[in-house]
């Protein structure tokens, strides 16, 4: 068994609560806003500015709620000439966040853009040319990345606690009430599992093993044509296998099991937040590992605060390049699933 290990996770990563302040816009007032307007005001030295909506009411409602100091924007484009705003969090429908992010590199202003970033790598690519070309930061908000159990995980495999890595198996999976017009199920909103939790799973596999050979999907469709519930499998030559499950259908447990030619590290339980996981060893020992902290935005929100101090126009972390790479794989999957929205 090998001797190194990671004692304390949270000191995995930097403390959000150190980052430095910047002056958040949050474009779009829904309930994911809410969630990363309340932990940049409760963990981290950052603060909401304004929020903007096209309605004027939701976006005064969200400012009472989550961000009381916060100046209310009737539109987008008003929020995105705040001078107030430092940066701009889009926290829309997948099917407008090109939209969106364009609108607000085109005021030079940065963006954290929710994920997944755009519906497809060819919008991708277009918004991130535009942020190449007005030398603006943008950032994936895939908040897997920036987390301290992540840290730990890698720097534990990274140390050859597990050995070789030979799989991942994840899962994510929630049944949610059928509704035709809502952003899960509405192909005019991008919906669908893969996009919106699906690509958690990816994302954990692609961080680990990078891009793989061949991508294989299968999965059920939902009335409205969008994917319910998909299984999608990365073969990386001779060397790996992932297997990545999403559902909207089930309510599965968000496990994680990474299994290397040592021993696995196991995260039994929501692996896209801060959590405790194990690491089990061939000869059957064990050691446990605890990750849990409140909150898990707060540490994509800092990641975006020291990029911009350091003036980087991406995060090393999740690169523009890992950004790609996901769309990638996603297209390559809904094209198996038979997965086609609107205008693409």
């Amino acid at each position: 068994m090998v001797s190194h290990a990671v004692v304390n996770v949270l000191d995995a990563v930097p403390d959000p609560g150190a980052a430095p302040p910047v002056r958040w816009g949050i474009l779009g007032a829904g309930n994911i806003a809410g969630s990363f307007a309340d932990e940049v005001r409760t963990f981290t030295q950052g603060h909401v500015a304004a929020v903007g909506s096209r309605d004027e009411h939701r976006a005064r409602d969200f400012a009472q709620r989550h961000a009381p100091s916060a100046t209310v924007h009737g539109s987008y484009e008003a929020l995105v000439a705040d001078p107030d705003v430092d940066v701009v969090y889009v926290a829309t429908p997948h099917s407008h966040h090109r939209d969106h992010g364009l609108l607000a590199i085109a005021a030079g202003k940065p963006v954290l853009m929710e994920k997944a970033f755009t519906r497809n790598e060819a919008e991708g690519r277009e918004v991130l040319d535009a942020a190449r070309a007005a030398g603006v930061f943008v950032m994936e908000a895939m908040l897997t990345r920036h987390l301290p159990h992540v840290a730990a995980i890698r720097a534990l495999i990274a140390q050859g606690e597990i050995g070789e890595v030979r799989s991942v198996t994840a899962n994510y999976g929630s049944n949610a009430a059928y509704d035709p017009a809502g952003r899960l199920f509405a192909p005019e909103l991008a919906g669908g599992a893969l996009l919106d939790i699906g690509i958690y799973p990816l994302a954990f596999a692609t961080d680990l093993l990078g891009m793989p050979d061949d991508v294989t999907a299968v999965g059920l469709a939902a009335p409205t044509g969008v994917d319910a519930q998909s299984t999608v499998v990365l073969r990386y030559g001779d060397r790996a296998t992932a297997t990545l499950a999403s559902s909207v259908l089930a309510q599965s447990a968000t496990s994680l099991v990474i299994a290397g030619s040592g021993g696995r590290i196991e995260v039994v339980d929501r692996f896209m937040v801060p959590t405790a996981f194990s690491v089990v060893w061939a000869d059957g020992a064990r050691r446990d590992y605890d990750g849990y902290a409140p909150g898990a935005k707060q540490y994509e929100a800092a990641e975006v605060a020291r990029c911009l101090a350091a003036g980087l126009t991406e995060s090393p972390r999740m690169t523009w390049q890992d950004t790609l790479d996901l769309l990638q794989v996603m297209d390559r999957a809904r094209a198996q699933l038979g997965v086609v929205y609107p205008g693409e």
